[in-house]
């Protein structure tokens, strides 16, 4: 069924007509620039759709939600890696968005025994080894596949926006996992909730932290292209460094990253891609 999430009506006869154990809820905006500039449109989709799904699924007994939070809801971190425990001070509205829906689904399993996991994802990357599925947004804001356009001249060149940042090469540092990766997180926390585990909240990253510029250069490796690089200021809301840790999930859930190095994620992403071209 294809629909608008803030449709209560479609969502009351969606939950009303099938017997529904779980919602996975992935749809929300999710470029932290265009959140700066309009923070409206974020609140509106990712807060106010969320709650019209909540109240739906309170009012027709689905009791299990598995939500696709991020790293954003940290902010600046204090120190690296990221632990669960770490304070959550968004930078940009993006961020907020989520750590706003984190703190509503606290809220009803209080109040509902709605119990959840909320996943915050790092950097989700790669292509699925089928060649069937891959990343491509319009317009596309990811770093890995703008490096990849660029590696195959569709775009003149890759911006790096912020040398300045307090790290090794002055361009800002992430973690990147594989989509993959994800999925089976999901999984495994859909069966932790059917099977009787209370709410909570786990990180999804490698543990493992790559610059701009590492991303870059480990990009032509893999392509054994030279991409051409263009310096520009920082972007309002990125902060300097992100890197997590995954022990919880690995732990409790017995999750592990299939695909651990960045080549490899890189390396699925052009196979997509080039097949695409």
């Amino acid at each position: 069924m294809e629909g608008d999430l803030g449709d209560a009506d479609l969502l009351n006869r969606l939950f009303g007509t099938h017997a529904i154990d779980a919602v996975m809820h992935f749809a929300a905006f999710s470029q932290v620039g265009e959140s700066m500039h309009q923070p409206l449109k974020y609140y509106q989709n990712n807060i106010a759709a969320t709650v019209t799904l909540l109240d739906a699924m309170v009012r027709h007994n689905v009791k299990h939600f598995i939500f696709s939070s991020t790293a954003a809801v940290y902010g600046e971190p204090e120190s690296v890696p990221i632990a669960e425990e770490h304070p959550c001070k968004p930078t940009n509205p993006y961020g907020n968005t989520k750590l706003a829906v984190e703190r509503m689904l606290a809220d009803c399993d209080a109040a509902h025994g709605l119990t959840y996991t909320a996943l915050r994802y790092f950097n989700a990357a790669g292509a699925d080894g089928s060649g069937e599925i891959g990343e491509m947004h319009d317009p596309e804001t990811h770093l890995i596949p703008i490096v990849l356009q660029a590696a195959a001249g569709q775009r003149d060149c890759i911006q790096v926006f912020g040398t300045d940042y307090p790290t090794t090469d002055g361009t800002c540092i992430r973690d990147y996992v594989h989509v993959n990766d994800l999925a089976q997180a999901h999984l495994l926390a859909l069966d932790a909730l059917l099977e009787g585990a209370g709410s909570a909240v786990y990180n999804l990253g490698s543990s493992k932290g790559y610059s701009v510029r590492e991303v870059i250069e480990k990009a032509e490796a893999v392509t054994g292209r030279n991409i051409p690089v263009k310096e520009a200021p920082r972007r309002a809301g990125d902060p300097a460094i992100l890197i997590a840790s995954s022990d919880r999930i690995k732990k409790e859930l017995g999750w592990m990253s299939v695909y651990d190095n960045l080549e490899a994620i890189i390396e699925t992403a052009w196979n997509w891609h080039v097949s695409r071209t």
